[in-house]
């Protein structure tokens, strides 16, 4: 057994016995469950219960027992996230407003973008799932849902167009307004990897792996990864925001151009 399976299978019943009734399910997630993990990697865990030890489960026996084996395996060298406790009322919830396309990703200070639960549901590995609704809800995930395809065409669809043609872009790349530029550029970058993943019925990753797994997609835009990375990478030259908005807006051109094929 590797050192990563003997955490596992350590780890994944003292997060079970986190739940009420001392069965939550458990699953891994982040670039692990995405079977994208590096020696940067952390592990991402994540339980599921209909309620958990109380009345406050960080005062509790069991969290003090996963604790203990956390700063274990830590102290070893491998990097641990703690554990993100969910109730499966809140993610059925979620789910349903996400598959009806209210996309609406939730803010949380770990994520840039917000956090996107099909990315997450579809993504993660299940450990242990009692009940099997970390299956079933990988299976409503299966097929994209087209109103949820919709849905995130339309609201990054119209960021991209405001932004191509609006004056104030034009505006602060005259001007050199580093910050508003930066902060702009990460908006777009974000919205053209939205309509992209989109486009080709694939979950948004989240924030990490997004261009690379993009690169990978069918449907893409001509040169799709050279060009976003010189968007990323505009230069010191005096032309280089200059040049960086004439090639986002090429690049929305082109998404247009695929969105209506």
């Amino acid at each position: 057994m590797s050192r990563e399976a003997e955490l596992i299978a350590i780890m994944t019943p003292l997060l079970a016995d986190l739940a009420e009734d001392g069965r939550g399910a458990v699953a891994l997630a982040g670039s692990r469950g995405k079977r994208r993990s590096d020696l940067k990697s952390d592990y991402d865990f994540r339980v599921y219960a209909d309620a958990y030890r109380g009345p406050e489960v960080r005062e509790s026996v069991q969290w003090k027992r996963f604790e203990a084996a956390m700063h274990d395996w830590v102290a070893e060298g491998f990097r641990m996230d703690g554990v993100w406790m969910r109730s499966y009322a809140g993610v059925r919830r979620d789910l349903d407003a996400w598959i009806s396309g209210t996309a609406v990703p939730k803010t949380f200070e770990w994520t840039i973008w917000g956090y996107h639960l099909p990315t997450d549901l579809a993504n993660q590995q299940i450990i242990f799932d009692p009940q099997g609704l970390l299956a079933d809800w990988r299976g409503q995930l299966a097929t994209y849902p087209e109103t949820l395809r919709a849905s995130i065409l339309r609201q990054y669809g119209e960021i991209l167009q405001y932004w191509a043609a609006d004056y104030h872009y034009e505006s602060k790349v005259a001007r050199r307004d580093l910050v508003f530029l930066v902060g702009l550029t990460g908006k777009l970058a974000n919205a053209i990897l939205q309509v992209v993943f989109a486009l080709n019925r694939v979950y948004f990753p989240g924030d990490g792996w997004n261009l690379p797994m993009a690169a990978e997609l069918e449907r893409l835009p001509p040169d799709f990864l050279s060009r976003m990375t010189s968007i990323l990478e505009p230069g010191h030259d005096a032309d280089a925001w200059g040049r960086q908005r004439a090639e986002l807006i090429a690049m929305i051109a082109d998404l247009e151009v695929l969105a209506a094929a």
